[in-house]
């Protein structure tokens, strides 16, 4: 007899309904083909490659190009400790094809298998993908433009190119000091840059633009297995707040053996944030100060090496690194985004031609061609509606701004070739619909549907979307399903933020809100609140914390709590808030520093000391630790524990190597010195991201059992 399945045991099976959701789309050039990455259903972890076949518009196909499981002879996958780590940089937790690469036309694709390397044509009747005969274990292999070599980078630091019929294998780049690695992206422009690549091909697929990494300068730290005291530690050069960053440099190697290193000021602008080669110009990098107050955008010259400055970008509080650009158009313009701080908007910048304004808050540029720029962008501070929770795709040009997406929701899109993939979600419906649009005539015309295969929740979030408080802050309510003021009265309120950088939570898709509509359900007021410093809303929003981050977020969840109990049944008086990462960090502030309006917290893999996080992300917001150790002793909240009078939960993986577990051991100890009680729950085996099945459902029960037990007065069943 089967079991009836319960909302924990399946958004832990399912990784949070991600299993079986197409995604990784890339459409060809001749607007024939999009290949796309989905497992076969909402529980299987393992992704195939496959190609939707538009050459007949009357009757679209989807073919499989590679299936794992056949490519491996049924083995069970084995992962480099190098490529577990690309995984935990990209919040992956999927299996099989998880990335991969193609030529210009989109007829080549090349990927990884347990580090060996795979190609396979995405053309129509061809052989089945194979495997290469490659050297070492391999990372990140990627075809040239003209399809006629792959390049990869090895486990062991060396980045080599071989034909794409297999012959010819060399390595471009190697050298014996374990500390360097060449084609592989740093741990800090993988964490918090989000630049995953190290290698760059030319158009003309004759040589490679490649980062040299030396880890040298990097202090080490060890992330021991408690669990496993026979395992040796595993050491991670981990660039703390404060302390040396990796030695990165470039080259431009070419297929004929030969080397050109790249100058720029390394000392003035350390770090690499983005590389751009097209052949609308030459190679365009980005550079950033370590204080991230200053980057330039820099074209090179790949035969000597010499860059040029086109354009020099300041900030007194921070500049930022946008996905998409620089790039270039196909007639050389110079393509960026920039905050105008004078209009306080986010701006698409095509040439000297600034295109958009208040109206739109510009989040990424997507493609750019000949006719206009594909953005994604959030209603601006001058929109005539505010769209809260909204992200829209928009064509851009010097003729105005067209909105390709319709519906109300949050929305994303890859193009190529006249076909636009585009990907919507909806807080009407779970999951997210993918339909392949011709834009390249006057009217968009819908091809087909790419098939979502997720599992559909055996709930339905409700949330009401609203602006909370005198600064309006984007804030979503989800009450229990069939609550009745009338009969069942005030709720004991339940607060689930991020609530920092990076962390936009109030977006308009149900899929973001079901683990707060289950919290609901057991019999709270759930509340989602973005204050200020999460994304999407202005540049000002965002830097309103430079230098003191726990002020305004902690300020920002109070000031929406208290505005909304006016329009929903909160009971302020049984206030609890939980969160992960930084939202574990502010759950835990809130409990230690306003106790008068928090009651219990559950602070889930929390930095309580921001001395213990890495550079790039810290010294943004906080300065350097030597130069504002007054803000790092207020930011941390070790000094806080004697102040502790609410009960806390502090949960945190053993294996984290992003957050490591010494900041909730820090927090521990200095509670117990002070003789504050407080619950602790290490994760054996259990890094940053989402836990193991088991652990990831019995959280959520154990987490409600310690709010129903912590929350003064009683609290009602489900």
């Amino acid at each position: 007899m089967s079991q009836e399945i319960t909302f924990p045991r399946q958004f832990s099976r399912t990784q949070r309904f991600s299993l079986g959701a197409p995604r990784s789309f890339v459409a060809s050039p001749d607007g024939q083909r999009v290949a796309f990455l989905r497992s076969r259903g909402g529980t299987e972890r393992a992704n195939l490659l496959f190609v939707l076949d538009l050459s007949n518009d009357a009757a679209p196909f989807e073919r499989v190009v590679a299936d794992p499981s056949a490519l491996l002879g049924g083995d069970t996958e084995e992962l480099s400790a190098e490529e577990r780590a690309r995984r935990e940089r990209a919040r992956e937790g999927s299996a099989g094809v998880v990335g991969y690469a193609t030529d210009a036309a989109v007829s080549l694709a090349a990927f990884s298998l347990s580090g060996r390397l795979f190609a396979g044509s995405l053309l129509p009747d061809a052989a089945p993908a194979r495997e290469l005969p490659a050297q070492g274990t391999v990372i990140d292999p990627r075809p040239a433009p003209d399809g006629r070599h792959i390049a990869y980078a090895t486990t062991g630091g060396a980045l080599h190119v071989i034909a794409a019929d297999g012959s010819g294998d060399r390595a471009l780049a190697d050298e014996e000091d374990p500390e360097v690695s060449w084609g592989q992206a740093e741990f800090i422009a993988q964490e918090e840059m989000d630049r995953s690549r190290g290698f760059w091909w030319s158009p003309a697929g004759d040589r490679l633009l490649a980062a040299r990494v030396d880890n040298s300068p990097v202090q080490r730290w060890w992330i021991a297995d408690p669990a496993n005291p026979a395992r040796e530690p595993a050491e991670i050069a981990y660039p703390q707040a404060g302390t040396a960053n990796a030695d990165v440099t470039l080259a431009v190697l070419g297929l004929d053996g030969s080397r050109v290193e790249v100058d720029w000021d390394r000392a003035a602008f350390p770090y690499l944030a983005r590389v751009h080669w097209s052949a609308g110009g030459p190679p365009l990098l980005q550079v950033q100060t370590r204080d991230q107050r200053r980057q330039l955008v820099l074209a090179l010259d790949p035969a000597t090496g010499a860059t040029t400055v086109l354009h020099d970008e300041r900030d007194p509080v921070w500049v930022e690194p946008y996905p998409g650009v620089p790039a270039w158009t196909p007639d050389g313009r110079l393509v960026r985004v920039a905050d105008d701080s004078e209009t306080d908007a986010r701006v698409l910048v095509v040439g000297d031609e600034v295109l958009t304004g208040r109206q739109l808050h510009v989040r990424a540029v997507l493609d750019v061609s000949d006719q206009d720029v594909l953005v994604t962008a959030s209603a601006g501070e001058d929109a005539t509606t505010p769209e809260i929770g909204e992200q829209h795709v928009y064509r851009v040009n010097s003729e105005g701004v067209r909105r390709l997406s319709s519906e109300a929701g949050y929305h994303s899109a890859v193009r190529g070739g006249g076909l636009t993939v585009l990907s919507s979600s909806s807080v009407e419906r779970s999951g997210s619909t993918v339909r392949v649009l011709r834009t390249n005539g006057a009217q968009p015309v819908e091809l087909a549907a790419i098939v979502n295969l997720a599992e559909t929740p055996v709930i339905s979030a409700r949330p009401v979307i609203t602006l909370a408080g005198k600064r309006r802050i984007p804030a979503a309510v989800l009450l229990p399903t069939g609550y009745d003021r009338e009969r069942d009265g005030l709720l004991p309120v339940l607060m689930a933020p991020y609530g920092g950088p990076h962390g936009q939570q109030v977006a308009a898709a149900q899929n973001i809100y079901l683990s707060a509509q289950w919290f609901a359900d057991q019999g709270f007021a759930v509340v989602v609140a973005d204050g200020r410093g999460t994304p999407g809303r202005s540049p000002a929003w965002e830097k309103a914390i430079a230098l003191d981050m726990a002020g305004p977020t902690l300020d920002d969840q109070v000031e929406a709590l208290q505005a909304l109990a006016a329009d929903f049944p909160l009971d302020l008086g049984r206030v609890g808030i939980r969160g992960w990462s930084y939202g574990g960090y502010l759950a835990a502030l809130a409990v230690l520093r306003r106790p008068d309006v928090f009651h219990a917290a559950v602070a889930g893999a929390p930095v309580t000391d921001m001395e213990l996080y890495d550079t790039h992300y810290t010294e943004r917001y906080l300065g350097h630790p030597a130069e504002h150790p007054e803000v790092y002793a207020a930011h941390s909240l070790l000094a806080d524990a004697p102040r502790l009078r609410r009960p806390l939960q502090i949960i945190h993986g053993l294996a984290d190597d992003n957050v490591v577990v010494a900041h909730s051991l820090r927090l521990s100890s200095a509670l117990l010195a002070a003789g504050r009680p407080h619950e602790v729950l290490p994760l054996s085996g259990v890094t940053h991201m989402t836990p193991q099945e088991e652990v990831a459902e019995n959280l959520l029960l154990l987490q409600v059992e310690f709010l129903r037990r912590s929350l003064p007065g009683s609290l009602p069943q489900p």
